[in-house]
């Protein structure tokens, strides 16, 4: 009530000054955020980059793969891997290629990994997508429907939330396999398919793996923020002044939820970048997880090093369009 009053008449001399006002906000805060994240960006380039030379022993032994070289086959390599310059330079190196789109050859197939990465990036991103919706269409209704209905209908999507966050995704996706892969055969066992209706039949099994878990996280969370809504006192005083119980969860309750809702959403889908790994691995479907699951085990590490970027880069993309949001729905984020 005191905002509405200290906000001038749309017709009075002060209102452009206030939109005026409002919109310097929000660009200063896009600002702010998007300086945050390109600071992130930057730091996780720099650790992804400087792991090689953390693990044990040197990097030349490592790309030379244990084999006995002449002095000029490693002088090669080396320059090859700018390894003769110092570091903060190869470093340099790396991030202006890797910013151009060039992380380098790998070191197994002796192909370039970009070349690698692109008929997969497309596969991880539909399945990543597949299972965003799922987790922002079920988990924010089975949420809402839990905070408003409250009772044995809270009890119950409780009771599913928490099987479903307590289930691991490679649990899940053996779950699945078994049942609707092979004992019903509904859908196929592995694979990405060919074409977007195929593609969509074989990583429907893959994506609703990977959600589920998402799933509970964002039903446990909207079903407590809406409840706490539903609860508070402006939400009283609406229904004590007589309006419909359908306007005051719509005109109070949700809008006022935004917030955490769009929060848990961000971070669940988010987090989808890390499980994605072990579900393309356990439905064998060819996307950047499971090469990076591969390049660890093979100790490629040019491919390992650009899956970790791209995987990086998503995730603070992710966080940034979710800050974003919630800058746009709550105009007291725009001053931090």
């Amino acid at each position: 009530m005191e905002a509405e009053a200290l906000e001038p008449p749309i017709g009075s001399p002060a209102a452009p000054v206030a939109r005026f006002a409002a919109a310097g906000g929000v660009a200063l805060g896009v600002t702010r955020r998007l300086a945050r994240a390109l600071i992130t960006l930057l730091v996780s380039s720099f650790v992804i980059f400087s792991a090689l030379y953390v693990a044990p022993g040197s990097p030349l032994a490592f790309l030379s793969r244990g084999r006995t070289l002449s002095p000029e086959a490693l002088a090669g390599i080396a320059a090859q891997y700018n390894l003769d310059k110092p570091f903060l330079e190869r470093y340099v190196l790396w991030l202006g290629d890797a910013i151009h789109g060039d992380f380098g050859r790998s070191i197994v197939s002796h192909d370039n990994v970009t070349t690698l990465l692109a008929p997969r990036i497309g596969v991880t991103l539909m399945l990543v997508a597949m299972a965003a919706v799922l987790i922002i269409c079920i988990g924010v209704a089975l949420g809402v429907l839990a905070g408003v209905r409250g009772g044995r209908t809270e009890a119950g999507i409780s009771v599913l939330t928490t099987i479903g966050l307590a289930t691991p995704s490679f649990v899940m996706a053996t779950i699945l396999l078994n049942f609707f892969a092979l004992k019903l055969g509904w859908f196929p066992v592995y694979g990405a398919g060919e074409g977007f209706t195929d593609r969509l039949w074989h990583l429907t099994l893959p994506a609703v793996a990977l959600a589920i878990s998402g799933v509970g996280y964002v039903a446990l969370i909207s079903g407590t923020a809406v409840r706490s809504e539903m609860d508070s006192e402006h939400s009283e005083a609406s229904r004590a002044r007589g309006l419909a119980e359908r306007k005051v969860v719509s005109r109070h309750v949700l809008r006022n939820s935004m917030i955490p809702i769009t929060t848990v959403c961000g971070l669940a889908v988010a987090a989808l970048i890390a499980g994605d790994a072990v579900v393309e691995k356990a439905f064998e479907v060819p996307g950047i997880g499971a090469l990076l699951v591969d390049s660890v085990s093979n100790k490629d590490f040019a491919v390992v090093q650009a899956v970790s970027l791209i995987m990086v880069a998503v995730f603070i993309v992710v966080n940034a369009i979710v800050d974003l949001l919630c800058l746009l729905l709550d105009p007291r984020l725009r001053r931090s």
